[in-house]
């Protein structure tokens, strides 16, 4: 398994999201700054579906279509697999995997040709999502912070 992210930046999504709730509506700002954090992290990681040797990453249905959730840690990937009901019945474990970022960004967008819509963030706890046309913005943050 892939070393989990710093619980510091997992931490401020927390403090991020409580933000973005009390923003005023059409304020994004706390969303963006929120979005912005996402990048940050080290890896994305993904409760697995499907088989071990090829696994895809779980996805919620939304009145949009389906998103992919991801997650800003592997416990947190584990703690919503539990509540999800997606636990191995043989093991009791969630399988999961991580994805290093930037790489990320680019492993989602390709379900985009699936009809996956977009992402969502540590589903159910936070919740916030993005279409996946808004994917290449993130990926431009990344690049440009590397400048």
């Amino acid at each position: 398994m892939t070393r989990d992210n710093d619980p510091a930046v997992v931490a401020e999504l927390d403090r991020l999201d409580e933000a973005v709730k009390a923003a005023p509506a059409g304020d994004t700002a706390a969303e963006i700054a929120l979005w912005r954090q996402v990048t940050g992290l080290a890896h994305w990681f993904f409760i697995a579906r499907g088989a071990a040797d090829r696994p895809r990453p779980y996805a919620a249905a939304s009145e949009q279509g389906p998103m992919i959730c991801l997650y800003s840690s592997a416990e947190r990937a584990s703690e919503a697999a539990r509540g999800l009901g997606l636990v191995d019945s043989e093991s009791g474990t969630a399988p999961l995997f991580g994805v290093p970022m930037p790489a990320a960004i680019d492993y989602v967008a390709a379900f985009g040709k699936a009809g996956v819509v977009g992402v969502v963030l540590d589903h159910p706890r936070i919740g916030h999502h993005i279409p996946l046309a808004n994917l290449g913005l993130l990926k431009s943050w990344i690049e440009g912070a590397a400048r």
